[in-house]
């Protein structure tokens, strides 16, 4: 069987499908490195509702792909961007997504972190952008899960320099009553937060980020980049506090990032990995073992895909997610939270299955290719 796919140039190729998926072998869990996936969420395809309308969830198969996380021996990282958290996903839908996930992950024994951000609010004084940042940390310590303090578009979007962000960050991790994770997100995953940490140069910012964790670094369990910059990760890994860790959310770098040098490592929390998790799995095993050439032979091809999904605008990257996730068999449609499955050409959809297939991450290849070629049929396009 051959597909035939549309490319860039407006003409089309024809594919040969992979004929057998990838097979992981059964795991332990880790042991090297601490590994999460920041999980997309599954859209009820049958709600009526419009882009504008609160978040519509199917609730059963969002939590069957978490479920699908936590057996190939990943931890979750929930409410994140990848959850098209301020890209459809409100609080209100956020908050219930962690109540839900974080239940699961005690029913099951999964490894679960949660978002903490200040969307309820769209802007505001620096006291009511505390309160809302205290709002969602106190639904995520009742939920039981370690929180993520995540980049706030209102601090941003109010913060005068520096020292407001020191002042809140510094309250948060106060507040926390258990070491946290802090998110540093960049401008090429959301605008909004250009400029963070009080300028728009990032060694000055990196210097503030850098002193809210030495001010506390009892309370720091770990950061988490996503700067897309492998040098500018390691320099920051470099110099921090003991028993501090750098968590990697480079999408295009986390190969060599996770395998790291003869000064240390990164460990993970990546979207990426949402599409990857059996693959990304069974590389991690290796560096269990030691074997750094084998978790690179696994590892290093995927990266073709990931920059591919994440090439520019990088915050939709969650479609091509989704699309994987649908072509996999771990939900019955493709579609999004506010109509986002439109956010990507169909050129680039051809694309990522093609990257995918050639991985072997469909677990049924067959299933992968009739659906691809429905999609294909929907835009047009005659097999």
């Amino acid at each position: 069987m051959t597909v035939r796919l549309p490319s860039s140039d407006g003409t089309l190729r024809t594919y040969d499908p992979r004929p057998e998926p990838f097979r992981a072998a059964a795991g332990t869990a880790f042991t090297s490195r601490t590994v999460f996936s920041a999980a997309h969420v599954v859209a009820d395809p049958y709600a009526d509702v419009s882009p504008d309308s609160p978040a519509a969830v199917d609730w059963e198969a969002t939590l069957a792909f978490r479920r699908h996380l936590w057996a190939q021996g990943l931890g979750v990282a929930e409410a994140m961007d990848t959850a098209q958290r301020g890209m459809g996903l409100d609080w209100a839908g956020a908050a219930e997504l962690i109540r839900r996930s974080a239940a699961e992950a005690k029913a099951v024994g999964g490894r679960i972190a949660c978002g903490v951000g200040t969307d309820q609010i769209t802007g505001g004084s620096l006291t009511e952008i505390r309160a809302a940042y205290e709002e969602q940390l106190a639904v995520v310590a009742e939920s039981g899960a370690q929180p993520i303090l995540m980049a706030s578009r209102a601090l941003a979007a109010s913060a005068t320099g520096p020292e407001d962000y020191q002042e809140i960050y510094g309250h948060l991790l106060r507040q926390s009553a258990e070491p946290v994770v802090l998110h540093w997100l960049g401008p090429m995953f959301d605008p909004a937060l250009a400029g963070y940490w009080g300028s728009a140069d990032l060694d000055t910012a990196t210097e503030v980020f850098l002193a809210v964790i030495a001010a506390q670094p009892d309370k720091v369990d770990g950061i988490k980049i996503s700067l897309l910059d492998a040098g500018r990760e390691i320099a920051l890994r470099r110099r921090l506090p003991q028993g501090v860790r750098c968590y990697t959310g480079d999408d295009f770098h986390y190969p060599e990032l996770i395998a790291g040098d003869e000064r240390g490592f990164s460990h993970a929390l990546l979207g990426i990995f949402d599409p990857l998790a059996p693959l990304a799995a069974q590389a991690v095993r290796h560096l269990d073992t030691g074997d750094v050439s084998g978790f690179r032979q696994l590892l290093d091809p995927t990266v073709e895909l990931s920059r591919h999904l994440f090439q520019t605008p990088t915050r939709f990257y969650k479609t091509g997610v989704v699309l994987l996730a649908w072509l996999a068999g771990h939900q019955s449609h493709f579609s999004m939270l506010g109509g986002l499955q439109s956010a990507r050409s169909l050129p680039h959809l051809a694309r990522a299955y093609e990257l995918a297939d050639g991985l072997g991450l469909f677990p049924d290849p067959g299933l992968a290719e009739s659906r691809m070629k429905t999609l294909l049929t929907l835009y047009g396009v005659q097999q």
